[in-house]
């Protein structure tokens, strides 16, 4: 049975500094896309591999119906790669402030489908400023890191990947049995216009993040030939101030590990070590940086609201016994990341008045 929504699959005794959040890709499995086959060892709480480099950090995988074939005990998913980010973005928000752990820095790692999936989660994350739905926003602020594994930032620049998904999903389900929704798979291919347009919400936020991309080695078997999923130019854009590296497997085993001494496994590890390391400080300094901006934001908000009028402006503040006969007074109140009080309006018989905030 697949798993859908936040599981944490391991958490360090000695204390979280750090959520590490996996997302798998098209018909993919929350626990299974990072586990290998031959040995049944899942990388990401395995005490031998990532537990034993990273100290500090909580694992937490994401699953989602990615299904884009459909058999017998298994449908294909209705919800598109927008939908897909806002579920992200509400159930690991929602994880987070179960476990008190709202300004917790974030790293993600993410397999084809899931990497298109993170991007436009965060570029949604990072529009949610309005008062009602600003807790939403921390996932932006909080992401330290991606790590993309085959990732088709830019579709299959030899317009293959739509086929030769098709044709990997679908080998081990009998033709007969088998029907498939291609939206997801038409999402990812060359000149797709989805892509494109999460490349443009992404590309001015991706300065905040460490970037590491890799990309496949080995042709992945699909039965009657051998290819490569994604090439090399989709998977690791060549970008300023962002890391770029081959793993020596193909699409489905290029985020399986199995040994320390793998070197896909070595690279992946450093890179993990040294954003765990960096990450609370600076996204520390960060949570502080927004909340000043989003405060300052909101207080720009509640003056244009006023028409401009600062309180050295306002009239003498009137009880209603002070106000005109038939006027009176309101008082409304309000939060403000913390700041609490009332918004008192004072309005007069003719309708004209004026709002205060105390």
């Amino acid at each position: 049975m697949q798993l859908y929504g936040i599981e944490e699959l391991y958490c360090p005794p000695s204390g979280v500094e750090v959520d590490i959040v996996a997302v798998h890709g098209i018909n993919g499995d929350a626990r299974r896309t990072w586990t290998s086959v031959a040995s049944n060892v899942c990388w990401l709480n395995h005490t031998d591999l990532l537990p034993k480099y990273i100290k500090n950090a909580r694992v937490l995988v994401w699953g989602y119906n990615a299904n884009v074939t459909s058999s017998k005990g298994r449908s294909t998913s209705a919800d598109r790669i927008l939908q897909h980010a806002q579920t992200l973005v509400a159930q690991l928000q929602a994880d987070r402030e179960l476990e008190g752990a709202k300004e917790r820095p974030i790293i993600f790692l993410c397999h084809s489908l899931g990497g298109i999936i993170v991007k436009r989660a965060l570029a949604y994350s990072a529009s949610r400023t309005s008062a009602k739905i600003v807790h939403l926003h921390s996932i932006y602020t909080c992401t330290y890191g991606i790590l993309f594994f085959g990732t088709p930032h830019s579709g299959s620049s030899q317009a293959r990947l739509f086929s030769n998904l098709q044709k990997m999903v679908s080998l081990t389900i009998p033709k007969k049995a088998l029907q498939t929704d291609s939206s997801l798979l038409q999402a990812l291919e060359e000149d797709s216009e989805v892509l494109q347009n999460i490349t443009d919400q992404f590309a001015p936020l991706q300065y905040r993040f460490r970037i590491f991309f890799f990309w496949e080695q080995e042709r992945t078997d699909l039965k009657y030939t051998k290819d490569y999923i994604v090439d090399e130019t989709s998977a690791a854009p060549i970008l300023d101030d962002t890391e770029r590296s081959g793993i020596a497997a193909d699409h489905r085993d290029m985020c399986r590990f199995n040994r320390k001494e793998s070197p896909g496994f070595r690279t992946v590890i450093a890179a993990l070590q040294r954003y765990c390391i960096e990450a609370p400080g600076i996204v520390r300094v960060r949570v502080g940086e927004t909340k000043a901006d989003l405060e300052a934001h909101r207080r720009s908000e509640s003056q244009h609201l006023l028409g401009g009028i600062s309180e050295n402006t306002l009239p003498p503040r009137l009880g209603n016994s002070d106000l005109p006969p038939g006027g009176r007074a309101l008082s409304h109140p309000f939060d403000s990341f913390g700041e609490k009080g009332w918004l008192r309006q004072e309005v007069a018989e003719d309708g004209s008045g004026w709002q205060i905030t105390t």
